[in-house]
C-alpha cells in the first residue's frame, strides 16, 4: 500500500506517525479540505505531468490552476497531465493520493509558488484518504524538489 511506503519514506525525518488516515475520501481538494476541516487552498495538490518522456510532479496549492503559456516557458512543452494508469506507474502512487514522497526513480518535483503564501500546507500521503500537516520549509525538505517553479495562476 503506498501510504505505507509514505510512511517509511517519512520516518527517516521522524514524520511518519505525522500522516493522518480518513475514514473518507481525501482523493480531491474539495474532499481533503473537509476531512482535515481546513480552506481548500490549502491542499497541497500533487499534479503528474509528462515532460521529455519522464514524469514531473508539481506541488502547488489548491485553489491554483496551471497556467499554459507559463508552463510552456518552464519546460518548453506543453502541459499534458499523466493519465491515471501513467500517473500510477511512473510515479508510484495512483490518482487521488499522488504526493511528493517515495516517489519512483526519476521522478522529478517542483514546488509552485502559490504555495508560499501559507505557513502549513496538506499534501497528501500516497492515499486517497491520507495527508500530513507539514510547514513550507517541511514539504521542501521531505519532497527533495527540484526548485521553486512559477506556472499556476490563483482565482481572481
Amino acid at each position: 500500500m503506498s501510504v505505507e511506503k509514505v510512511r517509511d519514506y517519512l520516518n527517516q525525518y521522524g514524520a511518519g506517525d505525522r500522516i493522518l488516515e480518513f475514514d473518507v475520501s481525501s482523493a480531491t481538494v474539495e474532499l481533503a479540505s473537509k476531512a482535515l476541516g481546513c480552506e481548500p487552498c490549502r491542499i497541497a495538490k500533487t499534479l503528474s505531468f509528462l515532460v521529455d518522456g519522464n514524469a514531473v510532479l508539481i506541488v502547488c496549492a489548491g485553489d491554483a490552476r496551471i497556467d499554459n503559456s507559463k508552463f510552456k516557458q518552464q519546460f518548453h512543452t506543453k502541459a499534458k497531465m499523466l493519465s491515471a494508469q501513467e500517473a500510477e506507474s511512473m510515479t508510484g502512487h495512483a490518482v487521488g493520493g499522488v504526493c511528493p514522497f517515495a516517489v519512483n526513480k526519476g521522478v522529478s518535483v517542483y514546488l509552485d509558488k502559490s504555495l508560499k503564501r501559507f505557513e502549513s500546507v496538506f499534501p497528501a500521503c500516497g492515499s486517497s484518504n491520507s495527508a500530513i500537516k507539514l510547514t513550507i520549509d517541511e514539504l521542501e525538505k521531505f519532497s527533495g524538489y527540484t526548485e521553486w517553479i512559477d506556472v499556476c495562476k490563483l482565482p481572481e
